[in-house]
């Protein structure tokens, strides 16, 4: 395991989700509890979090949130210097940028780094967190997103979500076209704002926006979405031809 570095941020993984294009799986399953290559895709993600120092994880639960919780338990009695929390929606799903916000008294640092957990990099492949960390240090953002090329992001057809310029901004009408690859770097001011209702991290991502204060980095390895049960097979077969 990769010693903590000083200056890791927290991270908040999103689980909570009902995981609906996973279907029939996540009846009984919770999305990021879903095995591939022998393996929950919550743990494809803890490992390459790992792999850069981070070592304080939030993981928000609402379907089949005992599963999630049992899950984080075991893995906070095998990785001993590792912490480990819990933010249970029971309630209601709050979705990405409300469970963010419910889960800030349990997030320690400023930024707070957010990670889908049903995508994910190979640990050691390449160092986008450190990344993340070294633009938003530059003190021109309010949040700085992870991006991938579409032709780096496997599993993924919905086609680009914003434009990368070469100076890392992130815009509508300049730049490179990019997928979010579903890990960002947040201003906990930014974090603790949002309606009173379940909604959306691209919230926090438009205010930045507007304000001229998002930015981007682009990860420079291969990005395994796993969106739906046909994807697990073929991001089998990929990570097998690379492991």
């Amino acid at each position: 395991m990769t010693a903590m570095l000083s200056h890791a941020p927290d991270v908040m993984l999103l689980a909570a989700g009902l995981g609906t294009r996973m279907r029939p799986l996540t009846f009984e399953t919770p999305k990021a509890l879903i095995e591939v290559a022998g393996k929950p895709l919550i743990d494809h993600v803890i490992d390459a979090a790992l792999a850069e120092g981070c070592g304080r994880f939030v993981v928000n639960a609402h379907h089949k949130a005992d599963q999630i919780i049992a899950h984080i338990e075991r893995l906070a009695a095998g990785l001993p210097d590792i912490r480990f929390a819990v933010s249970h929606e029971k309630d209601r799903l709050l979705d990405t940028g409300g469970g963010l916000r419910k889960a800030l008294d349990l997030l320690g640092t400023d930024p707070v780094l957010t990670m889908n957990t049903d995508s994910f990099w190979l640990p050691g492949a390449d160092r986008p967190i450190t990344r993340l960390i070294e633009a938003y240090g530059a003190g021109e953002a309010d949040a700085v997103l992870l991006c991938v090329p579409p032709d780096r992001a496997s599993g993924y057809f919905k086609g680009a979500d914003f434009l990368l310029s070469g100076d890392g901004t992130i815009s509508k009408n300049l730049g490179r076209p990019v997928v979010y690859a579903g890990v960002a770097l947040i201003a906990r001011h930014i974090a603790a704002q949002g309606p009173d209702v379940p909604f959306s991290l691209y919230k926090h991502f438009q205010v930045a926006l507007e304000a001229g204060r998002l930015k981007g980095v682009e990860i420079a390895t291969q990005w395994y979405h796993v969106g739906d049960p046909a994807a697990i097979i073929r991001t089998e077969e990929q990570i097998g031809a690379l492991v």
